[in-house]
């Protein structure tokens, strides 16, 4: 375990300055490299000091395990999971916990900062953390995935616990995941503790409205969005990248709201109706196949295809870095709302916000699940819980009223929202540095 204060060479906020020639080519770009970036233009703008830069940039403190696992075929595998812990200032850290194969300790770096930026926009009392498990969950077993994750979790013990750091489900993992992380925590405490963890099981103290949190913000936002650029919801249209826990629900509200869904795409392909894609048979299709791909009610598309589509609003809603220099220039929707964590690199930002298209950045847009995860864990400190309807009510409300302060900074400064939104996140973290001061 390291805890480290300033040990890394950073970006300068000239060197994330719109057209600087210290720019990060995207092609090696990475999302650290991009958080890094977009922290140091908030820094510039702010005009804060090398140090604090220094404090922001790096994380609190960081775990890297390694952990066994006995396959049910009786052999052992040996795979790594980190923990990062960017910042405290606030309150106990909070991030998600995703199982992929291309898991690593930087991306674990950049999500956990911008979880940071994501709690302080939203005016929830954590500050950011990210866990991440180098396994294809898809190659294992149940039983071989609750053994793995109560073995990472005895691992990571030392650092979590609901007043420390708080894990949710991301990529790859759900509710049962937390429920094995819940009792595992649990059982060595002696007691049961609800708060450890949140996107857990209703039966176990779950919050109502958690799992589709993401989706309903996602959705509260892109609507606004598409309104303030001039478009009528109920006459526009959209594509979803990812058909996931995030795209999926989004996609499905988008049309209850009277939005045109057209394409969708999963990691296996993409499919495109122009005159609509029937969601709800759509997702009775990835029940029971898996993939969008063959979907009866629609034609097949090229998955990169589906960022360029002639189409009013696009939500990647799916991983890393997917709108880049390379197909940014050919992006056809006026609104961007960025469903998944760093969808946009920094070279794209420029690209669409010199072409005029509207981007929703992710630490607002997808905000939903950690506002519900704050409800969460809040019901499970207080053994008290909230009406679906008293949930979705408060989230919307939460999420509306920080599009409105984003919206309002960013006019107010000619920024576009994403920055906007990184220095109104960064100027709340760091006045929380101040007022705490260096110990000792």
């Amino acid at each position: 375990m390291t805890d480290v204060l300033a040990a890394t060479t950073l970006p300068t906020a000239t060197d994330a300055a719109p057209g600087s020639a210290h720019t990060v080519d995207t092609h090696i770009a990475t999302p650290l490299t991009d958080a890094r970036a977009q922290l140091a233009e908030a820094i510039g703008l702010l005009g804060y000091e090398t140090g604090l830069h220094q404090m922001l940039a790096t994380p609190r403190r960081e775990l890297t395990v390694a952990v066994p696992l006995r396959l049910d075929s009786g052999e052992s595998r040996l795979y790594v999971g980190h923990r990062v812990q960017h910042n405290f200032s606030r309150g106990p850290a909070k991030g998600g916990l995703r199982y992929a194969p291309n898991v690593n300790l930087d991306e674990v770096r950049a999500l956990a900062m911008w979880m940071t930026w994501k709690c302080a926009l939203l005016d929830v009392p954590y500050g950011g953390a990210k866990g991440g498990l180098a396994i294809d969950p898809r190659e294992h077993s149940m039983a071989e995935l609750e053994r793995v994750t109560r073995r990472y979790t005895s691992e990571i013990l030392p650092i979590i616990g609901p007043e420390r750091d708080i894990p949710a489900p991301d990529i790859g993992t759900d509710e049962q995941t937390m429920a094995w992380i819940m009792d595992t925590y649990s059982v060595n405490s002696g007691y049961t503790v609800p708060g450890i963890v949140t996107g857990k099981p209703i039966s176990l103290g779950g919050s109502q409205g958690r799992a589709s949190a993401t989706s309903r913000g996602v959705t509260h936002i892109a609507l606004a969005a598409l309104r303030h650029a001039g478009l009528d919801p109920a006459r526009s249209t959209a594509a979803v990248q990812g058909f996931g826990k995030v795209g999926a629900d989004a996609a499905r509200f988008l049309s209850e709201a009277g939005v045109t869904v057209t394409a969708v795409s999963d990691q296996y392909g993409a499919v495109l109706n122009v005159a609509g894609l029937d969601i709800e048979a759509l997702t009775d299709h990835v029940r029971a196949t898996g993939t969008v791909v063959g979907f009866a009610g629609a034609e097949a598309l090229d998955g990169a295809e589906l960022l360029i589509q002639d189409v009013d609003l696009l939500v990647p809603a799916a991983v890393e870095g997917v709108l880049h220099d390379g197909n940014a220039p050919d992006v056809l929707a006026s609104v961007i709302v960025e469903g998944a964590n760093g969808p946009t690199t920094p070279a794209a930002d420029r690209i669409l916000r010199e072409r005029g298209v509207l981007v929703v950045p992710d630490i607002l847009a997808n905000a939903g699940g950690v506002i519900v995860s704050y409800f969460e864990w809040v019901q499970a400190n207080q053994a008290y819980w909230w009406r679906a309807d008293e949930v979705e009510s408060r989230l919307e409300e939460r999420m509306l009223s920080a599009w409105q302060h984003v919206l309002g900074y960013a006019q107010a400064r000619g920024l576009s929202l994403r920055t906007a939104a990184t220095a109104l996140a960064v100027e709340r973290v760091a006045e929380a540095h101040r007022l705490r001061g260096l110990y000792p």
